[in-house]
């Protein structure tokens, strides 16, 4: 296919007149009115140069060259809906998120209404407008419907029964605790089985809900087999906690876990009606929750969950949840009303209770003990024992009596569906195409999980060739990151304090990421030199946070060290971010070219966390909106547990990119052509697609 578009030496009638009505054209309005035999328009000839040379800029992260050469072919052909709409990418990428919507509501004016484009862009425009947030948690004012489920049965054919409990992970997979059928199964968000863990060679005795160490490992009930199991990371079983009895230590049904901040187990001990607690190997401490003088003793305990010094316990009996510290003492009631039979609690990101309580699932504020109710779970016979949220967002509930989980979503992202943006196509192999996408919901949350099922790729209508999946940023286990040293006249005299982040950021990335570049963030911010082979030794990385006297300056640019190092993140890993070591104060010119919100956009729009390691005193508000803003963190360096564990967490940041390949069929003017490519993107109800072009080699 490639060599027919050679024949005659120009671009053949046949083919011009085929891509007009497919829409493949530059500028297909203009093409298809222009008389083929008439000198060639040179004003149409010039644009679409200029927009070759900007579609090749953006697919080579060279945004701002993009935009001066899709400014340029305006100047050409003014009103273009195609070069509006690549400008409008091209400045959303860069952060400028209103001049990108003004772009595109100008393009928008001029595709055809009802259009697939029209439609693609206006659905873009909307999202863009309206999203808020990165964090998986639950809004308070929408509530969440049916969107599928992972069945534990079809037809003849039995997965798994009774689910009871559920362990969301990071990659988009969840465990289910499966009661009825004595194992646990790892399922994907499509619903496919990937693992199956039945324990040792005696078996999982009536296992009921599982949680995760601070290490890694994971703790299990066994609620006929009166214990705890820990297991690996992966599900292979290792040793027990506890056996059955009365005594310390030990347990008459087993059911829910909780964990503290610093890893200590607890487990409810539902016959023996207590909590008994364990240290993170397994060791007992003590048990509580019995009788006393101020608290008349647990009737039936179900759901714990630990969190800032206090252990709320949920009593399905009592239709209670009480409050103790981590000592067991007795704290009070926390919910009294509005409970019918509370029997599983989680803590999710934002700090609020997620509850099943019967069939209902409950959103609790633990400040004002507000109870809202996020859904319902099928009918008044159906029993939730165990919920929790996955990485997309997506609350999952164990229907015990429906041999089921069920899959509960947003109802305003049922309705709006996925967000796909295609980030990049390299054709550089043509016909071989790399195609690079990211999928998020409405709320610029990433969505991960999803493997080669999800994706259709297409070209000009028609399916693409040899769709091939290479890769999803969730699966890799590597970082990319880039830091930036405040260089003001505070930190001038704290050189000794930069050195030793840079020191331990260098050090909680050994294995797991990378440092690309270093900025100097100074009157002039650059790139420090660094060796260039491999590994950076940490006598470089010190010399190099020092600086020389000449980088230091009360005129340093917070906003221009920021889009460098940003920016040298963009061909790398897809999980990546940008580590600011700052005295936490910000100078009189950090902001001079580049405002707060357009910096967070080019961070989040382009994937990148941002973290604020402080060697100084208290971070400024515009640090920490920028960390909320990525899904970052304001670090104190010298804090009692250090930063070692945040750092190491980006290489575990839920990434919703995703890599592609197809072969074109397409024919390629000599690389004159701009071939399109389209992505469709499903996730059971919901669905999403963005549609680009390119330019293929030059020949």
């Amino acid at each position: 296919m490639k060599e027919a578009g050679k024949k005659g030496g120009g671009f053949p009638r046949k083919l011009w007149a085929a891509l007009c009505c497919l829409g493949l054209s530059v500028f297909s309005s203009s093409l298809a009115a222009q008389d083929m035999g008439s000198p060639p328009d040179l004003n149409m000839v010039q644009a679409r140069e200029e927009f070759r040379v900007g579609v090749q800029a953006y697919n080579r992260f060279a945004f701002n060259e993009a935009i001066l050469s899709f400014e340029r072919a305006l100047s050409f052909r003014p009103g273009e809906s195609l070069i509006l709409d690549w400008l409008g990418r091209s400045y959303y990428r860069s952060g400028f998120e209103d001049i990108a919507l003004r772009q595109w509501q100008s393009a928008l004016q001029g595709y055809e209404p009802f259009s697939e484009d029209s439609l693609l862009l206006a659905s873009r425009i909307e999202t863009v407008r309206n999203r808020r947030s990165l964090l998986p948690v639950a809004d308070d004012d929408i509530r969440y419907v049916d969107a599928g489920r992972y069945p534990g049965r079809y037809e003849s054919a039995v997965y798994y029964r009774q689910p009871t409990s559920v362990l969301p992970l990071e990659d988009g997979t969840v465990w289910i605790v499966a009661y009825g059928s004595n194992e646990i199964v790892r399922v994907d968000v499509n619903g496919l089985i990937r693992q199956r863990q039945r324990g040792p060679v005696n078996g999982f005795d009536r296992p009921y809900d599982m949680v995760r160490g601070l290490d890694g490992r994971l703790y299990l009930s066994e609620y006929r087999g009166g214990r705890v199991s820990v297991l690996s990371s992966e599900g292979e079983w290792l040793s027990y906690i506890g056996s059955k009895g009365q005594g310390d230590g030990m347990f008459v049904g087993p059911q829910n876990l909780a964990l503290d901040e610093d890893g200590y187990l607890y487990v409810v001990d539902y016959g023996n009606r207590r909590i008994s607690k364990f240290d993170p190997d397994g060791a007992f401490i003590f048990s509580f929750g019995g009788k006393s003088a101020r608290f008349p003793g647990l009737l039936s305990p179900a759901g714990i969950a630990v969190k800032d010094g206090l252990v709320y316990i949920a009593d399905s009996a009592a239709k209670r949840i009480y409050l103790f510290d981590l000592n067991g003492a007795y704290r009070g009631i926390f919910i009294e009303e509005g409970l019918t039979g509370p029997e599983s609690l989680r803590f999710l990101a934002d700090g609020k209770l997620l509850a099943a309580d019967t069939n209902r699932i409950l959103l609790i504020d633990t400040g004002s003990a507000i109870i809202r109710e996020l859904g319902l779970a099928g009918n008044s016979r159906v029993r939730i024992v165990g919920a929790g949220m996955d990485q997309n967002g997506n609350v999952l509930a164990a229907n015990f009596q429906g041999d089921e989980v069920t899959v509960m979503t947003r109802l305003t992202d049922m309705a709006a569906g996925l967000f796909v943006q295609i980030d990049r196509v390299v054709a550089e192999n043509f016909p071989l195409i790399t195609v690079e996408l990211s999928v998020w919901d409405r709320l610029r949350r990433p969505v991960v999980g999803l493997d080669g099922r999800n994706f259709l790729l297409s070209e000009g209508g028609r399916g693409a060739a040899e769709q091939n999946f290479i890769g999803a940023g969730y699966r890799s286990n590597r970082a990319d990151v880039s830091l930036l040293l405040e260089r003001s006249s505070i930190t001038g005299g704290m050189k000794d304090d930069l050195a030793a982040a840079v020191r331990d950021i260098s050090a909680a990335l050994a294995g797991s990421g990378r440092i690309v570049s270093l900025i100097s963030a100074g009157e002039q911010p650059f790139r420090e030199p660094l060796e260039d082979a491999g590994d950076r030794s940490p006598s470089v990385l010190a010399a190099a946070a020092r600086g020389s006297a000449a980088s230091y300056s009360p005129l340093w640019r917070f906003d221009l060290g920021l889009r460098l190092a940003a920016t040298d993140l963009l061909p790398g890993e897809k999980k990546r971010a940008v580590i600011f070591v700052s005295s936490g104060t910000l100078g009189e010119l950090a902001l001079e070219q580049y405002g707060l919100t357009e910096l967070a956009a080019y961070l989040a729009n382009n994937g990148i966390v941002f973290h604020a390691v402080i060697v100084g005193g208290e971070a400024a508000a515009e640090l920490r909106y920028l960390c909320n803003q990525t899904g970052g963190s304001v670090l104190p360096l010298y804090r009692n547990e250090g930063i070692g564990k945040v750092i190491q967490s980006i290489a575990s940041y839920p990434a919703g990119a995703y890599t592609l390949q197809y072969r074109s069929q397409l024919l390629t003017d000599f690389g004159r052509a701009y071939l399109p490519v389209e992505a469709e993107v499903y996730l059971m109800e919901r669905s999403g697609r963005d549609g680009i072009g390119y330019f293929p080699p030059l020949e």
